[in-house]
């Protein structure tokens, strides 16, 4: 009998898609009752919001002011307490979710299934190894709490249209004070978020240079798409780390994903080999970015985005 506890991750009191595909993946255990945790210093409009996810039994808002940044050694001890009586505890496989599964793991005293893509059994899924180029099969023990992180670029989000109640619960636990939330340096943007666009332009060390890449910021912005680039990008200094898709960066799943100068290493493809559709422009027609494409365009990124932008009118 599977109970399956969903922890939220939200921002700015929005819930972040990444939840909804998680719950998602704890459909596919046919479990008995999907319950939401959301932890917040006031929790209610990120509740309100993951009560309309399809499938969601119970929302449990957890106020706490400790809680007003997702700081994983204060969640963590609460996450703990609230799994008792859970057989599985879920978290999205993103920054958030992979600082806080291993310490809700540790002290469940529990190993933790890390970025499970599909679900076999009640105990059992699978996840990638060796940069995505291999999939194991993993068995949880039976007698114990599974702690989960998804894969989410291998979950679709769940349906909206339920209406599960909010419950406000009081979890009563020691909270560390060893650890503290000082700030939070992030660059900002009006484009969509990264981890959850439906359409992604990225860049890579073919763009020459910062400067250049704003050829790569226009085409997004005319797209309505996010921005993201490739390790050598990166490394390069033309863009900030976070905007880094990959094995070392993001895993996404866009429904459209453009690849403007990135040869396509075997790290960068392990981050998108889950988009719906993958554009490639590069001038060497054999990298092997085009292996995986489909579509690919060959020739010299400068003159064919400024066509591309034309011909979008």
């Amino acid at each position: 009998m599977a109970k399956v506890l969903v922890i939220a991750e939200h921002l700015d009191g929005r819930l972040n898609a990444s939840t909804a595909r998680t719950v998602s993946a704890a459909q596919a255990l046919s479990a008995d009752a999907i319950d939401v945790a959301v932890l917040a210093a006031d929790p209610a409009a990120v509740a309100a919001e993951a009560a309309k996810i399809a499938g969601v039994a119970r929302v449990l808002a957890v106020a706490n002011a400790a809680n007003a940044q997702p700081v994983a050694q204060v969640l963590a001890p609460q996450v703990a307490k609230l799994a008792d009586g859970y057989s599985h505890v879920f978290v999205p496989s993103t920054t958030f979710g992979k600082d806080l599964a291993p310490c809700v793991a540790a002290l469940l005293g529990v190993a933790q299934v890390s970025d499970l893509m599909t679900v076999e059994g009640s105990h059992e899924f699978k996840r990638p190894i060796y940069a995505g180029n291999a999939i194991v099969t993993v068995r949880a023990p039976a007698d114990r709490t599974v702690v989960a992180t998804v894969r989410t670029a291998s979950w679709p989000e769940a349906a909206t249209g339920g209406s599960a109640p909010v419950e406000t619960v009081s979890v009563d636990v020691a909270l560390p004070t060893h650890t503290r939330h000082l700030g939070l340096a992030a660059a900002k943007s009006d484009r969509p978020d990264l981890q959850s666009a439906r359409r992604v332009v990225s860049g890579g060390r073919g763009v020459g240079s910062k400067e250049n890449f704003e050829v790569i910021y226009k085409l997004a912005d005319r797209l309505g798409a996010a921005v993201g680039a490739s390790r050598a990008a990166v490394d390069a200094g033309y863009v900030p780390n976070e905007l880094q898709v990959g094995q070392t960066g993001k895993i996404i799943a866009p429904e459209l994903y453009v690849a403007v100068g990135i040869s396509g290493a075997i790290q960068h493809l392990t981050g998108i080999k889950d988009a719906g559709t993958i554009v490639a422009i590069n001038k060497d027609g054999d990298a092997p970015i085009f292996e995986i494409a489909d579509i690919g365009l060959v020739g010299d990124l400068f003159t064919l985005l400024p066509e591309i932008e034309a011909a979008l009118g």
